[in-house]
């Protein structure tokens, strides 16, 4: 059994890490070609900073992941301390299951229901309405919310109600507990949040396609483009090139995170001895 055990595993990685190995493999192959592997080189590399609407989609993408993860992990965080403090405990159930919704919805249900909005919204007179940026930051805030709920509430169940009393005995404001008090103890929800929200505005192109313009387009949509032709190999090179810096960022966290459990550990079994 434990044979077939390390066999299954070994496939299941095999299967997931595959594609990504042959990816970056490729992206140093000068021929570009997935039949003749020529030798190593980095001319794709160079090609891809040498490739301005590639480069310009990156940054687009970036903006506006940042910007989308930041303001819905902002309302978000209210959302969820708003719904822990809801007494009724049917009206807290009914929320929770409404912010939902958009999470479970099917990309497209969003992306054609988000467009038909802004359809609608533009046909109003004296509201400019124009696919774009703005569009697309809405769009990706409203998806992103339910994620950043759902990293955060449970943070705030957790979390010993007698901290918040004690700050408020001592003198604090409620806006002085949050901050002080309460938003230290949720935080490692809020980041959990933002970065959950900067991976899926990132990755996005279903409902971004419904609600983009010709003078904004983001790194999915650009690569999507491609596929009408053929897809430069300096697009394999980006891929290989954010893989790596996943990569790196990954390493960091971790070595960071298992530095502070040393840490903890370590106190503990000196006060122990």
């Amino acid at each position: 059994m434990k044979v077939l055990s390390k066999i299954y595993m070994a496939l299941i990685f095999a299967l997931l890490y595959a594609p990504i190995i042959v990816l970056v493999l490729f992206s140093f192959n000068r021929a570009g070609s997935f039949t003749n592997y020529s030798g190593f080189s980095f001319y794709w590399y160079r090609e891809l900073f040498r490739d301005s609407t590639a480069i310009d989609a990156l940054k687009n993408s970036l903006i506006l992941a940042v910007s989308s993860a930041a303001a819905a992990t902002l309302i978000g965080t209210l959302a969820a301390y708003g719904i822990s403090r809801m007494k009724n405990k049917y009206v807290k159930a009914a929320v929770k299951s409404v912010t939902n919704i958009p999470m479970m919805n099917p990309d497209i249900v969003t992306g054609v229901s988000m467009m038909l909005l802004f359809a609608a919204a533009s046909s109003i007179p004296f509201l400019v309405v124009e696919m774009g940026f703005w569009t697309m930051l809405i769009a990706h805030i409203t998806f992103n919310l339910p994620y950043v709920i759902l990293s955060v509430l449970p943070k705030f169940s957790q979390m010993d109600k007698h901290l918040t009393e004690a700050a408020l005995d001592l003198g604090c404001t409620p806006s002085q507990t949050f901050l002080k008090v309460e938003l230290p103890f949720i935080m490692p929800g809020v980041i959990s949040g933002f970065m959950l929200g900067f991976t899926l505005s990132l990755d996005d192109f279903v409902i971004s396609h419904f609600v983009s313009s010709s003078d904004f387009k983001t790194l999915p949509l650009y690569v999507y483009n491609q596929t009408a032709h053929e897809v430069k190999f300096s697009m394999y090179a980006l891929c290989a090139l954010m893989v790596f810096a996943i990569l790196i960022l990954m390493i960091v966290v971790n070595f960071v995170g298992g530095g502070k459990t040393d840490g903890k550990v370590k106190k503990k079994k000196k006060k122990t001895a």
